[in-house]
């Protein structure tokens, strides 16, 4: 069972960005500082010469010399930095004790999540009050017979709850922890988990006898991404990586044998390629999905007899993914290309064929479901009775069922409005859903977890033979009613409402749909806009602000990006967000391309050579709000994490003065140098999205947006916090180090003072965790923007 919890010469630059600096757009920094700055001034690296030569050119980087993370002169001016952050923000120290109280005062007491049923046993998680991470824990509560329950009594489990793995335990005895995946074997006797104690992202797979309450010795194996267990609850597969932290390899061994082995199944040599190993859904086939960016390739074992070998059902093909499941001996993949020259095929999204497993060969696959004309396939779940389809209906997310078997013609496919499917319910407000677990194959259920900017997070459970859903629970949020803040009772709790929505066809009407979930639009206002970029094309822009508070205009606001890997932007609901938005704050969520959703070229026409226009799409996105009245012209503030942080940081060179202040996180910006550098563990597997600076065009590409490549000399900077975390194994420190210095020397002085590097020297990409420490955090990024926006006293 699995457990959920991106030239002029410099005299001539600086007379024209000095002039400019007194025109709209511009940063208003130079010309007028509402905050003061820090003495001593920042701190001032060394320089060492270092040429960096490619395609026939050659440039200086005197910043080299930071990426050697265990120069002690590197450390130390990391901890110079630091301080030179914490004495810029000194005076906002009483605003950062009352962000975090604020933002504990809405988190309640009980945190849990709903009991999912597999087998006999329950399943859920909870966070003990006062702890920081939580608690896996199951009980037993026998779904019907007399006979079993009077079992279960007599042996004493009935109800009682058993502790399976305890986060805080693991932080208390290392300091930190991170647990990558947890999986129950079918027979409920063991737990398999990764665990990181280091922040170093270099997993340990650990197995604990359940039964017997301890761990097992001999299973201690270091570099392990992802398990799966075969069907006798003792024969564990697991992925192992190299050097380069790339998963390359599949082991197996038997927990129960007396002589325990490790055999290699399988072996990636193809280093642009990682493995990953899971279970189908029924528990009959293993699947080994080697996959790159962009293409894939299926292998199957029969879990029955896991020590039968492998067979290819899904062959590798450039750009090509397929996703596998199983159902009543028939594979069902989900791929972006077809596998039968006989299908009618535009090219665009994901498809549904299928295959008898005792001939799975490519050319012998049966069409199914083909996407429809403003609708694609995301994702599939498969149950006995249902196969449950994730679509994109032209940018908004849907969940369908449809029934299994399915019957259709072996020659021609049919698109998914032939096969009678229920379109979920879900709220109309821009609503994120992500599915939950939905382990149990024989279930009639599935849920999900929807969510929007105004709706705290619901889990639903859709009745896949009744056609009917319930709200199973609701995130309950404190502290908050229309009268923004001042209130302190509950205004959205727990509840179960079961509702009929046989007639809705996916669309509830309004009081119906309020009777299963409630959210906060009353108090907050959600637009959705499609703003033009540069080449004509509709990019989304979700806007989220207060009703009461915001004033055409005069508002700061703060624009989020990630436009990378295909991975669709998080505008989920967010609590802590509430304190800028009952500031007055405007919150915006630009879906540039790269990313996901919208339509299926949406993250192809946003990567490698086109990775350009994920950039503009971004500051389109920027300019909308200040020329529509959302945001003031000199209060426009702009955030990204990891990938993220390339449109951040190339749209600031780009387009000056556009962004008043900037956030980025754990900030990829050193781009050419990082993808130019195999021993980096993400270096090869990037080539494919962003592309591989070793070829000509591609690095030319690279090079015309590449942030830390082109910082503007003498050019006024918007006031930036920069947030590294030493320990990173995704995103090295230095290229937020690097970033920072070089600004700070080839930069207007004045502007460049505030520009600020906050570094972890404790934590991995992504942070220390915990369900409180993190508010501090968010408390201080919240802090930096009220203080250099010159919201400061509100």
């Amino acid at each position: 069972m699995a457990f959920p919890s991106i030239r002029p010469t410099r005299a001539s630059l600086v007379l024209t960005i000095t002039r400019s600096c007194r025109q709209r757009f511009m940063s208003a920094v130079c010309k007028e500082t509402s905050f003061a700055l820090p003495r001593p001034p920042p701190p001032v690296p060394k320089r060492v010469p270092f040429a960096v030569s490619a395609h026939g050119r050659t440039w200086q980087d005197p910043f080299h010399w930071m990426s050697d993370v265990d120069d002690p002169e590197f450390v130390e001016h990391l901890r110079r930095e630091n301080s030179y952050a914490q004495a810029f923000m000194a005076d906002t120290r009483e605003l950062q004790t009352q962000l975090v109280s604020e933002m504990k005062s809405r988190v309640p007491a009980d945190i849990r999540t709903p009991p999912e049923r597999w087998g006999p046993w329950l399943y859920y998680q909870f966070i003990p009050e006062g702890k920081e991470f939580p608690v896996l824990c199951r009980r037993l509560e026998a779904e019907k017979g007399w006979a079993e329950a009077i079992l279960s009594y007599v042996r004493g489990q009935q109800g009682r709850e058993q502790v399976l793995l305890d986060w805080n335990e693991i932080a208390e005895r290392h300091g930190y922890v991170h647990v990558g995946m947890c999986r129950v074997s079918p027979d409920h006797r063991f737990l398999a988990y990764t665990v990181d104690t280091n922040a170093s992202e270099w997993f340990k797979l650990q197995v604990k006898d359940i039964e017997r309450g301890c761990m097992l010795p001999n299973i201690q194996v270091e570099g392990v991404v992802s398990v799966a267990w075969a069907k006798d609850g003792s024969t564990l597969f697991y992925t192992l990586s190299d050097e380069h932290q790339r998963p390359y390899r599949i082991l197996c061994t038997k927990l129960r044998s007396s002589n325990l082995e490790n055999a290699v199944i399988f072996t990636e040599r193809d280093s642009k390629y990682c493995v990953d190993i899971t279970g189908t859904k029924d528990g009959k086939f293993i699947t080994l999905n080697s996959s790159s960016r962009n293409s894939s390739e299926v292998y199957v074992i029969d879990a029955e007899n896991p020590l039968g070998g492998l067979r290819r059902i899904c062959k590798r093909v450039s750009d090509v993914r397929f996703f596998v499941e199983h159902h009543c001996g028939s594979f069902y993949i989900l791929t972006n290309a077809p596998l039968c020259e006989c299908v009618e095929w535009n090219g665009h999204g994901y498809y549904l064929a299928r295959s008898m497993v005792e001939d799975p060969e490519l050319g012998k696959f049966q069409n199914v479901i083909l996407p429809g004309a403003s609708m694609t396939i995301e994702d599939m779940d498969v149950f006995n009775g249902h196969l449950v389809l994730s679509i994109d209906k032209q940018g908004e997310p849907m969940l369908c069922s449809i029934n299994l078997p399915i019957n259709v013609n072996s020659e021609h496919a049919v698109t998914l409005e032939h096969l009678n499917p229920w379109f979920f319910p879900v709220p109309s407000n821009f609503c994120s859903i992500l599915p939950g677990s939905n382990h149990d194959f024989t279930s009639q259920a599935y849920r999900a977890v929807l969510s929007s900017p105004v709706m705290p997070d619901v889990v639903v459970e859709y009745d896949m033979s009744r056609r009917t859903f319930s709200t199973i629970q609701q995130e309950e949020v404190r502290c908050v009613s229309a009268d923004i803040g001042s209130s302190t009772t509950d205004y959205v709790k727990n509840f179960v409402s079961p509702i009929n929505v046989e007639n809705m066809k996916g669309e509830p009407d309004e009081n119906s749909a309020m009777q299963g979930w409630k959210d906060f639009s009353d108090v907050y206002c959600c637009e959705r806009k499609d703003v033009i970029s540069h080449d004509g094309v509709r990019i989304p822009l979700t806007i989220l602000y207060s009703k009461t508070l915001w004033q055409k205009g005069k508002c700061p606001g703060l624009l989020h990006g990630y436009g990378a890997y295909g991975e669709v932007l998080d505008i989920s609901w967010c609590p802590n967000r509430l304190s800028l938005l009952n500031r007055g704050w405007v919150v915006a969520f630009a879906d540039a391309r790269g990313g996901g959703g919208v339509n299926s070229m949406w993250h192809t026409s946003g990567r490698g050579a086109y990775k350009q226009n994920s950039i503009h799409d971004f500051a389109s996105c920027a300019k909308y709000l200040v020329h529509e009245g959302y945001v003031r012209d000199d209060q426009l503030c702009s955030m990204g994490h990891s990938a993220g942080c390339l449109l951040v940081g190339a749209a600031i060179n780009m387009y000056p003065g556009l962004f008043h202040a900037a956030i980025m996180k754990v900030p990829f910006l050193d781009i050419c140098n990082t993808l130019s550098d195999p021993t980096m563990p993400l270096s090869i597997l990037d080539h494919e999205e962003f592309g591989d600076p070793r070829i000509l065009p591609q690095f030319e590409s690279i090079m015309s947006y590449a942030p830390y490549d082109n910082i503007r000399e003498g050019g006024c900077h918007p006031s930036t916090l920069v947030s590294a975390s030493f320990l990173d194994s995704r995103v090295g420190v230095w290229e937020a180090a690097k970033w920072v210095a070089k600004v700070r020397e080839v930069g207007c002085t004045r502007c460049s003072h505030s520009v600020i590097l906050r570094t972890n020297m404790s934590a991995g990409h992504f942070g220390e965790g915990g369900h409180y420490r993190h508010l501090k955090e968010t408390a201080f990024d919240y802090a930096f923007l009220m203080k250099v926006t010159g919201a400061f006293n509100k």
